[in-house]
């Protein structure tokens, strides 16, 4: 007999189980504590709960997460972490911490199918969406891995879903896993410290918040659509503004008043004036804040890192505009943890890798 996963579920789906078992509803509330609250890994440790409720999850269900392959650690406090998602793919999350947050980035596919140019998880490849126990299974590994604070708090404060992989494309399983996130029973993190990274699914942005609105960071890394065809082919589907107008309807519901708009400076392609003098016009009417992101180069990638020098004329100016500007330190570099190194081990099934080579032989 196929063992039920329990970390698939969240409370609406835990409840449905427990009741298809003869089991109260209430029952729900106490193992989640148990699976997120305290990362309990068998039901023995699962004392408030009857014995023979004990003996009857042993025999129908399992807690399974994502296996623990290796764990790295930076020179600047950054984690790395390399979980198992079946043979042959890796998936790997990463902790960040700060002075005033701890921020986890998890990923939500195995390699990712978008292919933008200056990434190095889009060059690996696509194999498949994460299922909920192996998105949520990074959080659950993560928390045991670096445990409480001296005050008895969660080390984790945040979490982004920026990893691997286009979260909106795997829409249903990255929701019920956000919705652990937030669950008092689980992690209980607010709204407003989940954050999910799309590089423009705009219909699944509607989706998002009808259902399940947290923070929304929009990856957009050019100011104009000739130029994000070509670097982001997302954007022939899903131009500019039809992506605008989504980022204007999702802050009715945000529940933060602006959308981060994340973007790789780029040596020559997207870090000139001009293209900042674009971006105040494309965001005139969407309130927002940008973060400027210094490129992480990888082999064979054909791109440069924009200089120190044209990153602060470039933030300059948006600020000049009015418009809110962070530069991103760059964190974890030396393990290939930055933004756009996280590359895991992919069983790509576009062939994208093959393809590549086949059109530069």
């Amino acid at each position: 007999m196929n063992k039920v996963n329990l970390l698939e579920f969240d409370l609406k789906g835990l409840t449905e189980y427990f009741q298809s078992i003869g089991e109260k509803p209430f029952r729900a509330k106490q193992v989640l504590r148990w699976l997120h609250h305290f990362g309990a890994e068998d039901f023995e440790q699962m004392t408030d709960l009857a014995k023979d409720l004990r003996a009857k999850l042993e025999e129908a269900a399992e807690i399974r997460p994502p296996r623990l392959v290796a764990e790295q650690a930076s020179a600047d406090g950054t984690r790395k972490f390399l979980l198992e998602v079946g043979p042959g793919n890796r998936v790997e999350t990463v902790f960040i911490p700060e002075e005033s947050r701890g921020t986890l980035c998890v990923s939500t596919q195995v390699g990712c199918a978008l292919e933008c140019r200056f990434c190095s998880t889009g060059r690996q490849g696509f194999n498949r969406n994460l299922t909920v126990a192996e998105i949520i299974g990074q959080l659950w590994w993560a928390n045991k891995a670096l445990g409480r604070d001296p005050k008895g708090e969660r080390i984790i404060s945040n979490v982004v879903l920026m990893g691997m992989g286009e979260p909106l494309l795997n829409f249903d399983h990255t929701v019920t896993a956000i919705s652990l996130m937030l669950d008092d029973h689980a992690y209980g993190l607010s709204r407003r410290r989940v954050t999910v990274s799309t590089s423009g699914i705009v219909p699944a942005m509607d989706r998002l918040g009808e259902q399940m609105p947290v923070a929304l960071a929009v990856s957009l890394h050019a100011s104009n659509d000739a130029l994000r065809d070509e670097i982001m082919p997302i954007n022939r589907k899903y131009p500019l503004a039809e992506l605008m107008a989504a980022c204007r309807r999702y802050l009715e519901v945000a529940p933060r008043d602006f959308i981060t708009f994340e973007y790789v400076m780029l040596d020559g392609v997207n870090d000139q004036p001009r293209h900042a003098r674009e971006l105040i016009e494309l965001t005139r009417d969407v309130p927002c804040k940008f973060n400027l992101i210094p490129f992480n180069p990888f082999p064979d990638s054909g791109y440069r890192r924009s200089s120190p020098e044209a990153v602060r004329r470039f933030a300059r100016l948006l600020m000049d505009a009015g418009i809110i500007t962070t530069t991103r330190k760059t964190r974890g570099d030396d393990i290939d943890a930055a933004c756009g190194q996280l590359a895991g081990k992919v069983e790509d099934r576009t062939r994208r890798t093959l393809r590549r080579m086949e059109h530069t032989a």
